[in-house]
């Protein structure tokens, strides 16, 4: 699959004023034994010297090619959209600028895909864990051999996994929305393509008390139009009632902060919208009382 010694991979990392914990990246990209990828870096209007970073680093003997990127702040979502629109090798993968590369994940990535890897599947879905090695969430079933993203949480899944993605199956969407005055949106994509179970740790991860993760109401409270794109993406893909009507309720908050009142006629969910009314507004209510 790797011609003319060609990277098969790129690791994208978007960074907003992450100075102090991008090192960390960097670190473990230094320590894979396998050189066979590109780092890109998407500097998301970073204002904390991230470029100058960068420049001495790419002075530097790493083995690999450090690309980067800079754009005006529009969160993650849309640097999620600049790293699209400039990788080019065969296989992508994001590790946020906290984080730190499994030890010989790439090794594992690569050798793996070219043992296992074909067009029939989207790519590689893969352990996360925290800086001690503990798995996040739950694992994979025993003999689990491929997945969707969807199976895997319907049939009680959890936790943050780490997705390894073929990039043509990736340009095949379209990029996420951004819209006016919001700087996030859920991310997530391929909910129904087939991906390789790798049972193996490939990021270890530590969320950080600014992070996304951690301020996800107060993220939810200030990006309404994000979060309801989102959930009506789902609205497709639900593979149960119980999450359909999950994802119907969030809709409905989402539309109570946005002031659409229209928001039953706009849903492709009309019945399942309707029955989640009373639990939307009690949703929206609580977040609004966690956010004051």
């Amino acid at each position: 699959m790797n011609t003319q010694n060609k990277p098969i991979l790129t690791v994208f990392t978007p960074t907003y004023n992450r100075i102090h914990t991008l090192p960390r990246v960097y670190e473990s990209l230094l320590k894979q034994s396998n050189k066979d990828f590109i780092w890109l870096i998407v500097d998301d209007g970073s204002s904390d010297n991230t470029d100058e970073l960068v420049k001495e680093w790419q002075k530097n003997d790493n083995g690999f090619e450090i690309q980067y990127v800079y754009k005006k702040n529009g969160g993650m979502h849309s640097a999620h959209n600049t790293a699209y629109d400039n990788i080019k090798t065969e296989l992508n993968t994001c590790i946020d600028s906290d984080d730190a590369m499994g030890e010989e994940a790439v090794e594992k990535i690569i050798s793996f895909w070219k043992k296992n890897g074909s067009d029939k599947y989207a790519g590689i879905i893969g352990l996360d864990a925290d800086m001690n090695n503990k798995v996040i969430g739950k694992g994979f079933p025993e003999g689990l051999k491929v997945t969707t993203t969807t199976d895997y949480y319907a049939n009680g899944g959890s936790g943050d996994k780490k997705m390894v993605y073929r990039t043509d199956v990736i340009n095949k969407y379209p990029r996420y929305p951004e819209f006016e005055g919001e700087k996030f949106v859920p991310l997530g994509l391929l909910y129904d393509y087939e991906l390789l179970v790798l049972d193996e740790i490939l990021v270890n991860v530590e969320y950080q008390e600014d992070g996304s993760t951690k301020n996800m109401y107060s993220q939810y409270k200030r990006n309404p139009k994000g979060f309801r794109h989102a959930r009506l993406y789902a609205m497709k893909h639900a593979q149960s009632l119980k999450r359909l009507f999950v994802v119907c309720m969030h809709y409905v908050s989402c539309s109570l902060f946005i002031k659409d009142w229209k928001f039953l006629k706009n849903s492709p969910k009309k019945l399942m919208t309707f029955l989640a009314i009373p639990f939307g507004i009690a949703l929206n209510l609580f977040i609004r009382y966690k956010t004051k």
